[in-house]
């Protein structure tokens, strides 16, 4: 136990760093207030923003609006999910917005209970940030005082949150002739995030997350991908903020315990990640990787899988790697050393970080490497191996005999480790 909360610790404070200072926009929807296990995200909120993390957050109010109706007399009306804010609805809206900008308040106001930092104040800050228009009539419905975001009053909200405070955006705004529309939370949200150029921007779903048809949750998508899935409106206004500066929009079910704290603190977490870079990528080895490419083969070399390399000599060599990276980690590597006159290369150094094995990491490194290689117009690859005979043969590498190799790489080969040959022969097709 002791040891899992050291491995937790260590692998957590690279993300408490590089948060703090950042300004988050988390939104969450009027069900989330109302659940049992709110104060729990307010606090889990309070400790985001006691590691210095600047939070805005955007609530809804949609069941809060349906009960004040319901006291009336009336039902809901919407039209293409979009709400009829007539005059008995706006009164139930008003009311909704304050209700619950009392209760995140209140819960705010007591901090980070039961730890050594009870005496830390948050303060939070509102106002009629948002300034709106009506939505209108639109195919013969009139959406009575249903509003879109006209324009976001960023220079206030920053300067609050430079103060310190916790900024809480309700769903409404006001125009210039006084009136007051209730608007959509997801593009309130979304229009915030814009406007600030947030690092990120948090989703707090009532859904248990975006799945496949497979039911397979869906970890990550890129701009273009999210672009082509026809999902919920999270999921649209993910794609608009992306578009317009914002570099990761995380969508995660509001209903596992510590959400919040799992996505941010964790390297895989455990929603949706949509982002206008790959969260993760293949690329050549720079100098700056060579620790972590030493982090990935120590196991192995101690295993006596592969052979040991000094800092020195993979600096020197550090041309000839490429590396696969997860969110600025390398969670593996892979070496080709070509050998031009005989056009043949050499696969080497292929390691794995232990929490991503079983997930064809290798293979897909594998695959890059021989792409690149018959760019380079080579025609077979080689590796050595005394434990991995099986998973190279399982990729179509045959066994050979030493004399198979170019001179100087029989020139030193070690008889001690006894390491068995392999080749594989490229197709001449290139894959782009």
């Amino acid at each position: 136990m002791q040891q899992q909360f050291i491995d937790w610790f260590r692998s957590a404070s690279p993300y408490i760093h590089a948060h703090r200072g950042h300004t988050f926009v988390i939104c969450f929807g009027g069900e989330a207030v109302q659940d049992h296990n709110f104060p729990n995200l307010i606090h889990d909120i309070a400790l985001l923003s006691s590691l210095g993390i600047k939070l805005v957050l955007v609530h809804g109010i949609r069941p809060q609006i349906e009960q004040g109706l319901q006291t009336y007399g009336k039902k809901s009306k919407y039209v293409n999910n979009i709400r009829i804010t007539d005059e008995i609805a706006l009164k139930c809206v008003k009311a909704a917005c304050g209700e619950v900008r009392a209760e995140i308040e209140c819960l705010l106001s007591m901090g980070l209970t039961n730890s050594p930092t009870t005496d830390f104040n948050i303060y939070t800050a509102s106002g009629n940030f948002i300034t709106a228009r009506p939505i209108g009539v639109r195919d013969g419905v009139d959406f009575c005082h249903t509003g879109e975001v006209r324009n976001i009053d960023i220079t206030t909200i920053a300067s609050r949150l430079n103060e310190g405070c916790i900024v809480l955006v309700s769903p409404l705004g006001y125009s210039p002739t006084g009136e007051i529309f209730n608007l959509l939370t997801e593009e309130v949200a979304s229009a915030v995030a814009i406007g600030l150029k947030t690092t990120k921007l948090i989703y707090l779903t009532e859904d248990e997350g975006l799945f496949t048809n497979n039911g397979q949750l869906i970890r990550q998508l890129t701009l273009l991908e999210a672009q082509n899935q026809s999902s919920n409106n999270q999921l649209k206004n993910s794609v608009q903020a992306c578009q317009n500066g914002v570099q990761r929009v995380h969508l995660l079910s509001r209903h596992i315990e510590g959400a919040l704290l799992l996505e941010l603190f964790t390297r895989d977490g455990i929603g949706t990640l949509v982002s206008t870079n790959p969260y993760e990528n293949i690329r050549k080895a720079t100098i700056e990787d060579v620790g972590g490419i030493l982090e990935l083969i120590k196991p192995l070399e101690k295993s006596g899988i592969l052979v040991r390399r000094s800092r020195e000599k993979l600096e020197m060599e550090i041309d000839y790697f490429i590396v696969q990276e997860r969110d600025g980690m390398s969670v593996a590597c892979a070496a080709l050393y070509p050998f031009m006159e005989g056009k043949i290369a050499e696969l080497a150094c292929l390691a794995v970080h232990n929490d991503y094995r079983g997930t064809d990491r290798g293979g897909i490194l594998l695959a890059y490497l021989e792409q690149k290689a018959k760019l380079l117009k080579i025609e077979q690859i080689f590796v050595l191996t005394t434990r991995t005979a099986h998973w190279f043969q399982e990729r179509g590498f045959k066994i050979a005999d030493l004399q198979s190799l170019p001179i100087e790489k029989q020139k030193i080969y070690n008889y001690q480790r006894q390491s068995k040959v392999f080749i594989k022969h490229l197709s001449s097709s290139i894959t782009t």
